[in-house]
């Protein structure tokens, strides 16, 4: 038996995260997680591959949304999804997808625009508006919000301190952005898993997470590491092709509540 020992959200695609002790399974992941997403004057979605200043964007719950908060910027307060038909929509550009999405009005692209220190967006995907699964794991009606590829990111603990064995400077788990973080016995022990259950939350897990140059951006500080670390330890054990894995990810079948310190069960393991 696993147990969740974190729980994680991330608002706004490629910005700071929110740890929290719960969070309601929706059939495109956790309640508010990645349904804003930052976009260039041509659509195109920001990441922090690209734009490492991403993460000193910070996102806190508030009554009737969230706050946003930058260096040098007053905060600003987001509603909880932009659902009013005055909104516009436009078309945006996330890795191979074409998205209908929904754009935030003038003084909130402001904002976003002075951050960065060039013309950018921030849109919201309404829950009419639709982004399938594209991997061959998922169903036909499987759909995802504006993470990388599917609804949720599971790491255990026991992954992430073999690579901090291996690695002269440890780091935190913030480094791989994961929604769940369970207890194993073994290391990489998730990579033989195809199915949990959580309450009554049940999801397929569907398909090794494959990392990339974000794993070496200091989440505090907006760093990158100048020794490519800790993806080029990752390189020397776990890059059994030409992607590097550290993860799973989740696809929901069946929704709930999922709860920091609640048991998370194998349901199901991949054959020898």
């Amino acid at each position: 038996m696993s147990v969740v020992s974190r729980v994680f959200v991330y608002p706004i695609k490629s910005c700071r995260g929110i740890e929290v002790s719960s969070s309601e399974l929706t059939p495109r992941g956790l309640a508010f997680d990645r349904r804003y997403m930052l976009i260039d004057a041509a659509g195109r979605f920001l990441t922090q591959r690209r734009y490492p200043k991403l993460a000193h964007i910070g996102t806190a719950f508030a009554d009737d949304g969230f706050t946003i908060t930058a260096p040098a910027r007053p905060p600003l307060h987001l509603p909880s999804g932009f659902t009013d038909k005055a909104y516009e929509t436009c078309m945006v550009k996330i890795w191979a997808d074409r998205v209908e999405a929904t754009l935030a009005d003038t003084s909130v692209n402001f904002w976003f625009s002075e951050v960065m220190g060039f013309a950018c967006g921030l849109v919201y995907l309404a829950d009419y508006q639709h982004r399938p699964v594209s991997n061959e794991a998922a169903s036909f009606d499987d759909e995802v919000g504006f993470a990388d590829g599917a609804p949720l990111l599971l790491i255990s603990d026991a992954s992430l301190a073999e690579l901090n064995r291996r690695l002269d400077v440890p780091v935190g788990i913030e480094r791989f952005r994961p929604n769940l973080v369970v207890t194993a016995d073994q290391p990489h022990a998730e990579d033989s898993w195809r199915s949990i259950s959580i309450g009554d939350a049940r999801l397929d897990v569907a398909w090794p997470c494959s990392r990339c140059v974000l794993t070496t951006v200091d989440p505090e500080s907006g760093e990158q590491s100048a020794d490519r670390e800790p993806l080029k330890t990752l390189e020397s054990y776990r890059r059994p092709d030409r992607s590097v894995l550290f993860g799973q990810n989740l696809i929901p079948r069946s929704l709930g509540a999922i709860r920091a310190g609640a048991d998370c069960r194998i349901d199901e393991i991949m054959a020898p």
